[in-house]
């Protein structure tokens, strides 16, 4: 609980205040509490019920009607949302259900006289690999690998409550594929923290160029936008005081968080290039390329 995605620590309360019912359990404490609300006020005061040694939060809402014009939630929209979740959070399980019967008429269209349990719509996602994982499977529809391996970085700053992973992998395709989060929000418009991503990854891939003469002295450097070309990676960081520029929360604004993750990706990917000479010299010449076709047109 040390970081989170949310800024005022209301998330709750507008999901009650939008909802015509809200029923509320929590396992903690040695006791099962509960509370129901209706149209956001409570039912009846907390009540205490039986002993159980498990622990764990469930929050059923029903959304209001009167306020949406549709109350008609979309499984896919869900889904994506909840496995980048899960990619996002190394070893995280995460599980969903569409018990409604609409669904339950789809998926057991062909399965007649199975029990209506068994019918649900359902989804469980799980990643050992955390955002490696997310790096391959979104490869996995790009075409093939410049490089075997997914080039994997991390660091934290536990003093600053700061903390970095990066997964990279260069593909044979010549869009650029970089997705930032911070605090597991998805930040669309990128940041600081992309910002010292993509600094750092111009500035090295120059200087290891050059230094295993694969740039000659008389060419130019390589452009930011060349040696991406081909690339996805994931950068995800982890804030204790997340500033986010404005409150749809897609581009974030803190500081540190840019020197940070230059300062991590300049000794990590040193270090791996380094370790890597052969894959190191297929990147290179990827960006060579992109930046040869980029002049030529």
């Amino acid at each position: 609980y040390a970081v989170s995605g949310g800024l005022h620590g209301v998330g709750v309360s507008v999901v009650n205040a939008l909802s015509k019912r809200v029923a509320v359990e929590v396992c903690r404490d040695g006791y099962r509490w509960t509370q129901n609300y209706s149209l956001g006020v409570p039912d009846a005061a907390l009540a205490k019920n039986e002993a159980t040694d498990t622990a764990g939060t469930t929050v059923t809402f029903w959304a209001d009607g009167d306020i949406f014009e549709t109350t008609d939630y979309s499984f896919e929209t869900l889904s994506r949302r909840f496995q980048e979740m899960a990619f996002l959070n190394k070893g995280l399980t995460i599980s969903l259900t569409d018990e409604r019967e609409a669904a339950k008429q789809t998926v057991g269209a062909d399965t007649a006289g199975t029990e209506d349990d068994d019918l649900a719509r359902h989804v469980t996602y799980h990643y050992e690999g955390g955002i490696s994982d997310f790096v391959r499977h979104l490869n996995s529809r790009k075409g093939e690998p410049v490089h075997p391996s997914v080039i994997d970085i991390g660091a934290e700053d536990k003093e600053r409550m700061l903390s970095v992973e990066i997964a990279m992998q260069w593909n044979t395709q010549y869009s650029e594929g970089v997705y930032s989060f911070a605090n597991t929000i998805h930040t669309h418009e990128g940041g600081t923290h992309e910002e010292g991503f993509r600094a750092a990854l111009t500035g090295l891939v120059n200087r290891y160029a050059r230094d295993k003469k694969l740039l000659r002295e008389k060419d130019d450097n390589l452009a930011g936008e060349d040696i991406r070309e081909g690339l996805t990676a994931i950068i995800s960081v982890k804030l204790g005081e997340p500033q986010f520029e404005g409150q749809t929360k897609t581009k974030l604004g803190n500081t540190e968080a840019k020197t940070f993750v230059q300062k991590i990706v300049h000794e990590h990917l040193t270090d791996w290039l380094d370790r890597n000479p052969v894959e190191a010299a297929d990147i290179i010449r990827k960006s060579i390329q992109a930046a040869t076709a980029r002049v030529a047109a």
